[in-house]
């Protein structure tokens, strides 16, 4: 197992421990993204298969007829979405997810003997006496159970103990909230203040003590099983039944809103299938069924205009929503990302829609709520607000297709200057040069000369010179970077780097690639790959001057390389290498850089790890290792050596290069 895994298995089983007694650590999602992260580093490891909890020490014990496993959780529409579309099913039923504690009611010929909290999912602790003082703990089931309703029921009924917010108001405001009181409440050895809780119920099966769990109870299927425990007198939890993951997404939104005038807490939804499978609800985590939660940082807002920013040649929707607070600040605009999103959510003026922000992450709208009478369609541009041609729609973007639109031209000047991180040429002179003739194109900034810069932003001849050499000194960059820095539509260097690391791994072979063989990569779609072969073909001879101009290297990443695999995301200031040299490192050992913290980041890299910042937070929730910058040195270093590899000696801040451009990365 790697280090890595095993580190988190134990800071994982610590939490479960902590949370079961009582006295957790941390916030829920926090602990929802660490497993997360133990899935993605050892799928196999022993403790997913494993049913965790703690039983107290001072009731007695008794086996369950029903496992009480755990449930695979979506913190947001997309990760649900993704989950429902591997489902063999479109039907769902869906749960509101009560924010409780669980407990079995045990039932011989239809007679309540026992309640047992859940435990370890196998064996938990028998508060029958307690249990039998609580509102919704049916004594004696009316009637007869089976196919032909000839016997008496033998087995389990799974509900939620709950306290209601107005018995919390009223008689419990020193307990710190509904949960925390119904769970030290149902334990007290005298039983005082169960008769102030509630069960509610959403599961049942027979089965008899000591035999293995089979769920055989005659139900047809959920709904079937949920009449049938409202028939016999249960408090049942309220459902519903969607068609497809969308109207899951949009039901979701719409209890979200209600949430705050219940009388009892929730924490998301039980979504399922129809069909009852025995053996799927023996698994610890079941795989049919997933924890819909809801998150502090949604809201439900109105759509009230759409304004098209202008980046380059792209237009891009953005909405004006009535104000909402969300992550701690208030919101009033959102992204929409492009056009198939308005088309595909049915969004229009005056939809009610959910809205998300999630660390340092964009607001951005995520759902439809609904469109109330008198909602008005999306009005888009039709023609570049520069060059007057017609802007083409391709779902993913709107956009102007003239090659020699200005915008684009001077678009991609800046790209390339942000790509070399090259600060003297800021935005301003970038536009004079641009607006003057000067330059119109990258392999016309190889050509420039002082004087020239000087007379068209009047800088001295000092400052013009130093902005010349600053640019002509970066003479090494990334393949990936290359092209992302000729500001191809839709084509980043994120997306670049997935196709480094498919095998493009020269200028040459990009060059020589069908659309076919892009579109085979994971997640580039056949769009974007026509897009990146009409592009290369068109920008072909100005990127071979802007090589032959500027004598840049393009590096290609180590095959086989120590980080191959890997990503990491710099933040804040380093100390002892410049930012690009880090990078440099990554790169050559055969790893990516990323310059968002994204599920799928392997390290942060930080010298300020102990702080809130948004990135350490969002590294934090995703469960992602944060390094700082002496660990990620060490791990350089340990690489080099390994692989017997030569690396360039880092720049320092305060001085010159190390005269070997050999040389290996040397710490103390």
């Amino acid at each position: 197992m790697p280090k890595r895994a095993a580190a988190l298995e134990r800071e994982i089983r610590r939490h479960q421990h902590l949370y079961y007694a009582g006295s957790p650590e941390i916030p829920d999602a926090q602990f929802d993204a660490m497993w997360d992260r133990l899935k993605e580093l050892d799928p196999d490891n022993a403790l997913f298969s494993e049913i965790n909890s703690e039983a107290d020490a001072g009731f007695p014990k008794e086996y369950h007829l029903i496992p009480m496993g755990s449930q695979d959780k979506a913190a947001d529409p997309d990760e649900f979405l993704a989950w429902a579309g591997k489902m063999p099913f479109t039907e769902f039923v869906v749960e509101y997810k009560l924010d409780g504690a669980s407990l079995e009611l045990q039932y011989e010929n239809g007679r309540f003997v026992k309640a047992v909290t859940r435990g370890d999912g196998r064996i938990g602790d028998d508060i029958t006496a307690n249990a039998a003082r609580m509102s919704g703990v049916v004594h004696e089931l009316p009637g007869k159970f089976g196919p032909s309703g000839e016997q008496p029921f033998n087995g389990a009924v799974r509900g939620e103990v709950l306290m209601r917010r107005s018995v919390h108001r009223q008689f419990f405001r020193d307990k710190a909230n509904c949960r925390n009181a119904a769970n030290g409440i149902m334990k007290r050895k005298d039983g005082s203040g169960c008769e102030k809780l509630d069960v509610i119920c959403y599961d049942g099966a027979s089965g008899t003590p000591g035999s293995p769990f089979t769920g055989n109870a005659p139900f047809a299927d959920e709904l079937e099983k949920l009449d049938w425990l409202a028939e016999c007198g249960f408090s049942v939890v309220p459902f519903t039944v969607c068609s497809g993951g969308n109207a899951v997404v949009q039901y979701r939104a719409r209890v979200m809103e209600k949430r705050p005038e219940m009388d009892f807490d929730i924490d998301g939804l039980v979504v399922k299938g129809r069909e009852i499978d025995p053996a799927d609800l023996s698994r610890s985590r079941p795989e049919k069924q997933i924890a819909f939660k809801f998150s502090l940082e949604e809201a439900v807002s109105v759509l009230r205009a759409v304004e098209w920013s202008e980046s380059g040649v792209t237009y891009t929707p953005v909405a004006s929503i009535d104000p909402v607070r969300l992550a701690g600040t208030v919101v009033r605009r959102a992204s929409l990302a492009n056009p198939n999103v308005i088309a595909e959510m049915n969004l229009k003026i005056g939809s009610r829609v959910l809205v998300t922000k999630r660390g340092e992450i964009i607001p951005k709208i995520i759902a439809l709520v609904e469109n109330p009478p008198g909602s008005a369609e999306i009005p888009a541009p039709a023609v570049c607000s520069v060059c007057g041609t017609a802007l083409r729609n391709e779902g993913t973007r709107l956009y102007c297709p003239n090659p020699e639109c200005p915008k684009l031209l001077l678009h991609r000047l800046e790209k390339w200057i942000n790509v070399l991180s090259v600060r003297e040429f800021g935005e301003n002179l970038l536009r004079r040069l641009f607006e003057s003739g000067t330059a119109r194109r990258i392999s016309d900034l190889y050509t420039l000369t002082a004087e020239q810069l000087a007379s068209v932003d009047r800088m001295g001849d000092l400052r013009a010179a130093k902005a010349l050499r600053s640019l002509r000194s970066k003479k090494e960059i990334s393949l990936a970077a290359f092209i992302a820095g000729f500001d191809i539509e839709g084509i980043g260097e994120t997306m670049t780097e997935k196709l480094v690391q498919a095998g493009f791994d020269t200028l040459d072979k990009f060059f020589a690639a069908s659309a076919d063989s892009f579109a085979a990569v994971y997640q580039f779609g056949s769009v974007l790959a026509e897009t990146l072969v009409s592009s290369l073909a068109q920008l072909r001879p100005e990127m071979e001057r802007v090589l032959a101009l500027s004598g840049i290297r393009l590096l290609s990443p180590v095959p086989g390389g120590a980080f191959a695999g890997q990503s990491f995301c710099f933040t804040g200031e380093l100390l002892t290498v410049k930012r690009a040299e880090a990078e440099k490192y990554v790169r050559s050992l055969g790893g990516a850089v990323k310059t968002s913290v994204t599920k799928d980041l392997s390290f942060l890299v930080t010298n300020d790890t102990g702080t809130g910042s948004a990135k350490n937070r969002r590294a934090a929730e995703l469960g992602i290792p944060v390094l700082a910058e002496e660990a990620f040195l060490q791990m350089v270093k340990s690489a080099q050596e390994t692989a017997g590899s030569r690396a360039q000696d880092p720049v320092r801040k305060s001085g010159k290069p190390a005269d070997s451009p050999q040389m290996e990365l040397g710490m103390e």
